[in-house]
């Protein structure tokens, strides 16, 4: 099992360790649910260093970008970020990214951690004939993430920059607790945030430096009902090889007016079933659950868990196409209700 550089650090704050994706990694400090209203009132930290960078640049990097994306790498200006997915020839996609530009000719990749090895042999397969060299950072490359309502006045006090002038998807240079970072205004939560990258070495000194200054050590447990309040995906659940993007909350990412890797086999695979955010009103829904319309099961969660917000079981859920309300979730042998709810289920920053 793998180390990130915080795993002494994550031992000497209480973290109780588990694996994932191959690492060992914080599930949670004192409790999941003291961590995620930290998070949703305050500002928490995150160790995210298992995913994945990859360094792409060369005089062809946006041209291989478009090809290999799913969302429109031409409309990054130097200094921003977007979502995007990596699409296969099957009508799903191979992993979902967040893509940085850098330079006129260099971008960064991030990347799910159990996915590095998958992706990175993908581009590279689709590297071919394009001016383009894409590098794995992953084991160079340390990366934090601080969440919260309270995150950017709370790194202010840590930084030279002026986060003031710094909007959502924006990555920038500057120092953090006297280190060099890499800052972008992205996150998985749901609320404001930076993601900080940094080296390894540096990593445990800006770690305590956030703690010191008041934000709230969080782990993995918090991550996922954090994302999934706020309705974002989770590779290998609400995204695989299998799935089709454009059956989902989130087909905005691809866009259909330019060519890309897959386009063909993905508008040519037809949507059976759809994904849709329900609520309970009783009981935890568990991924694997069958969601049933009236008497008929039409349907699985993906995702699911408790709200600390909302105080509800909450789920996203693949069901046919056609399937309508009442719905039902059945939760350890007996059918709770369930309504459709808009996603996010809580609202975003």
């Amino acid at each position: 099992m793998k180390k990130t550089p915080l795993y002494q650090a994550h031992l000497r704050h209480g973290g109780r360790m588990v694996e994932f994706a191959g690492y060992a990694l914080p599930l949670q400090y004192t409790s999941i649910l003291e961590e995620h209203l930290a998070v949703r009132r305050g500002a928490g930290v995150f160790d995210v260093s298992h995913m994945g960078e990859f360094l792409i640049r060369g005089r062809e990097a946006l041209a291989f970008l478009q090809w290999a994306t799913a969302n429109d790498a031409a409309k990054l200006k130097v200094g921003r970020a977007q979502y995007s997915m990596l699409p296969n020839t099957r009508g799903g996609v191979v992993d979902d990214i967040y893509l940085y530009r850098l330079g006129e000719e260099e971008y960064l990749m991030v990347v799910n951690a159990a996915n590095i090895a998958k992706d990175f042999a993908h581009l590279k397969e689709l590297s071919r004939g394009f001016a383009v060299e894409l590098t794995d950072l992953s084991e160079e490359t340390a990366l934090l993430a601080l969440q919260g309502p309270k995150a950017a006045s709370l790194l202010q006090g840590l930084t030279d920059a002026d986060l003031s002038q710094r909007k959502r998807n924006d990555v920038f240079s500057a120092r953090v607790a006297g280190r060099p970072a890499r800052l972008a205004r992205t996150g998985y939560t749901g609320e404001d945030g930076f993601e900080l990258f940094l080296a390894p070495e540096d990593a445990e000194a800006v770690f305590e430096a956030l703690l010191e200054a008041g934000a709230t050590p969080a782990g993995l447990g918090a991550r996922d009902t954090l994302r999934l309040e706020a309705g974002f995906p989770l590779y290998g659940h609400e995204l695989t090889d299998d799935t089709n993007p454009l059956c989902t909350p989130w087909a905005w990412v691809v866009k259909k007016e330019k060519d890309f890797h897959g386009k063909e086999a993905m508008l040519a695979t037809p949507c059976a079933e759809k994904l849709v955010g329900l609520v309970l009103e009783a009981g935890i829904p568990r991924e694997g659950y069958r969601v049933y319309s009236g008497d008929r099961a039409v349907g699985r969660v993906t995702s699911g868990g408790y709200s600390p917000l909302l105080e509800k079981g909450i789920a996203l859920a693949y069901v046919e196409k056609e399937a309508q309300e009442p719905f039902f979730v059945e939760v350890r042998g007996r059918k709770a209700g369930a309504s459709l709810s808009p996603l996010p289920f809580v609202p975003l920053k």
